[in-house]
């Protein structure tokens, strides 16, 4: 049987990004993060969740810890906005091409504005979506922030 990819994994190959790739077990609901990083055995400072904003002027992705909770003040001023707010759920295939907890940085319908919080910086490794619900993937912070074009800023509470 052939391996499983998702077009996160094909995208890091193209660009010749080393990555591991994780599986989890799932339902067809999206689990919380904190789930996601005990059903992987994995730190959970190292797993990252995908989540998508919408200014006046553009939407916006926002990588936080996966125990962080998004402060909306801090990543509108780090976008240059007055404010922004969470998109809702039934938006986010129409704006991103991901369903609710299969989100990732990478693969979007279009590349928006990234913003990764300052902790990426630090961590020898990531864990975010694959983009698709059960699949995660695992590379060096820099290159995914390099490779979406991202900043990093202090964006949680």
């Amino acid at each position: 049987m052939a391996e499983f990819k998702t077009n996160v994994m094909r995208i890091l190959e193209k660009a010749n990004i080393e990555y591991t790739a994780h599986q989890y077990p799932h339902g067809k609901e999206a689990v919380d993060g904190v789930t996601v990083a005990e059903l992987l055995n994995q730190n959970p400072d190292y797993v990252f969740k995908t989540l998508v904003t919408k200014g006046s002027k553009d939407y916006y992705v926002f990588v936080v810890p996966v125990k962080g909770e998004l402060d909306l003040k801090k990543c509108a001023k780090s976008v240059g906005e007055k404010s922004v707010e969470m998109i809702h759920v039934k938006d986010i295939t129409k704006v991103t091409g991901y369903v609710r907890g299969g989100c990732s940085p990478v693969g979007m319908k279009k590349q928006y504005r990234t913003t990764f919080h300052i902790t990426a910086e630090k961590i020898p490794r990531i864990i975010v979506s694959a983009g698709k619900i059960g699949y995660q993937i695992d590379l060096a912070p820099q290159k995914l922030i390099e490779l979406t074009n991202a900043q990093c800023a202090d964006i949680i509470r």
